[in-house]
């Protein structure tokens, strides 16, 4: 996604349909056996699911056109605990242990030091006038805004979703097919814009994909690239939720965010100070205490201490 948003800003609608749009003719052939399968969840509540869904999707694309950094929007999605917690409480009056209570602050410090570092990035790199400067620095406060909602609204839906899972049982595949194909029509809104950069996407320099030969635009390469992989992504992580425990699955999904985000700023160059490293130690320190990988790997290390002994 970094790469099509360096030489394409704005392109984001057009990744996100194709990504919708495969995932959902998947799930019509293999999960819905071509429509004759009825959901186990009744279709209203997917509605409300979608609803949620699209929009997370929308606005954190959007959010990369206002001045928002890859790197930045990578941390800033992985406040996701904060935003669960706190509306745990608020809605489902939940409590939580000390030990949360502290990985949430840690996370929470950890962002604002990214945050509030990135900000005077922006403020600090303009060679732009003063009145320009400042207005690049509002669009960089609105892309900030804009993140904190999608965040609170995906923390939100992964709450109504808890609900239907409690209410209907477990249907994690069914409900990745209706999260995809129920907003396809959503995007006849953004067609304008899809189709703008369908046409740049076809004019980039040709590539001829190896081993098979075949050439096309260099761009559309990318982006059946980008589907396959977060199409295998996506089904990787519900082959987790089925096999393992949910603490396996947050701590994978943690260090792929982790991996993408070191990833991200060694192959782009993204500039990343002490303190960004310092806050990022922050957000993936607080989020290993919150699934409480250590109480899993004390055991493990235990056992493992004691068997030279008994050899």
């Amino acid at each position: 996604l970094t790469l099509f948003c360096r030489q394409f800003p704005g392109c984001g609608n057009i990744v996100t349909f194709s990504q919708f749009l495969f995932i959902a003719v998947e799930g019509f052939i293999f999960e819905t056996n071509f429509g004759r399968k009825k959901p186990a969840i009744p279709i209203r509540y997917y509605f409300t699911m979608v609803a949620m869904f699209f929009t997370v999707s929308v606005v954190n694309n959007y959010a990369l056109n206002l001045n928002i950094a890859m790197p930045l929007h990578m941390i800033f999605r992985s406040g996701s605990l904060i935003a669960s917690m706190a509306l745990g409480i608020i809605i489902l009056k939940k409590r939580y242990s000390v030990s949360k209570y502290t990985s949430i602050a840690l996370v929470s410090v950890g962002i604002f030091t990214c945050t509030f570092m990135s900000a005077k990035q922006v403020a600090s790199d303009s060679s732009l006038n003063e009145e320009d400067g400042l207005q690049v620095f509002l669009w960089w406060l609105l892309g900030i805004a804009a993140l904190t909602f999608a965040l609170l609204m995906s923390a939100r839906m992964g709450i109504f979703q808890e609900t239907l899972y409690k209410q209907f049982g477990k249907h994690s595949k069914e409900a990745l097919f209706y999260n995809h194909a129920l907003p396809l029509p959503g995007f006849l809104l953004l067609a304008p814009n899809i189709y703008h950069h369908a046409v740049l996407f076809s004019q980039s320099e040709s590539f001829q994909v190896p081993v098979i030969g075949l050439t096309l635009p260099i761009m559309w390469f990318y982006l059946f690239m980008n589907v396959i992989t977060q199409y295998v992504c996506i089904r990787g992580v519900f082959i987790l939720t089925t096999e393992c425990t949910s603490l396996t699955v947050t701590l994978v999904v943690t260090l792929r965010k982790f991996v993408s985000l070191i990833f991200s700023i060694l192959y782009f160059h993204n500039p990343f100070t002490a303190w960004h490293w310092l806050g990022t130690a922050f957000v993936f320190v607080g989020t290993l205490m919150y699934t409480e990988v250590w109480n899993s790997l004390g055991p493990f290390l235990a056992r493992w201490r004691k068997r030279p002994k008994e050899e």
